[in-house]
């Protein structure tokens, strides 16, 4: 008996075995009713089998008693397996996200880095700390976070708060002290993800 390395692959098997089955029932001139009758099995059980729904098709024990009521045997039934068409082999993929069995690679996610050359944010964070953040990913509350002036200039602060007038964010003095930046003046916020101290 061959051994499965997925859930896809022993789905594939198993409709394939019941196919076989369905195949071996019809060339005896037997319905699902009269086949299942002949060891105490209803119609819609032995449809199961024959539509691959039921894993004990791949017991050996199962494929005998169910071979069996039709006069036949499990090699048989194997035989019609081997003889059906095999499916396209799926493409192989590799990835962390997950879209129903298939996976794809996780997006990229971009990431820059900001050493600080002042005190402004200790103890959050020293002179010579670098800083890795990632633009367009918005701050949590008191989160570092990284702004973008709209002169160019960059500034590393403890995000507070912001609605649509101003940006609230501590830092900028050894008491972190709430500052007040107009939504204006800020081209972009980019969460801080990691403090790397060098």
């Amino acid at each position: 008996m061959a051994r499965f390395t997925s859930d896809d692959d022993a789905g594939a098997e198993g409709r394939a075995l019941g196919e076989a089955l369905a195949a071996l029932r019809r060339e005896r001139g037997l319905s699902q009713a009269e086949a299942g009758a002949r060891i105490g099995m209803t119609s819609q059980g032995w449809g199961l089998y024959e539509a691959g729904k039921r894993p004990g098709l791949f017991r050996p024990d199962v494929q005998r008693r169910l071979t069996g009521a039709l006069d036949a045997t499990p090699e048989d039934l194997v035989l019609l397996v081997g003889a059906a068409p095999a499916p396209p082999p799926k493409p192989v993929a590799d990835g962390l996200q997950a879209r129903g069995r298939a996976f794809e690679a996780a997006p990229v996610v971009e990431r820059r880095r900001l050493q600080l050359s002042t005190d402004d944010l200790a103890p959050w964070a020293a002179a010579g700390t670098v800083l890795e953040y990632a633009p367009g990913r918005w701050p949590r509350r008191d989160q570092g976070c990284v702004i973008e002036m709209d002169d160019g200039a960059l500034r590393a602060r403890l995000y507070v708060r912001s609605d649509e007038t101003e940006l609230v964010v501590r830092g900028a003095g050894a008491l972190l002290t709430i500052e007040r930046i107009p939504r204006h003046r800020a081209r972009a916020v980019s969460a801080v993800t990691a403090r790397l101290d060098e």
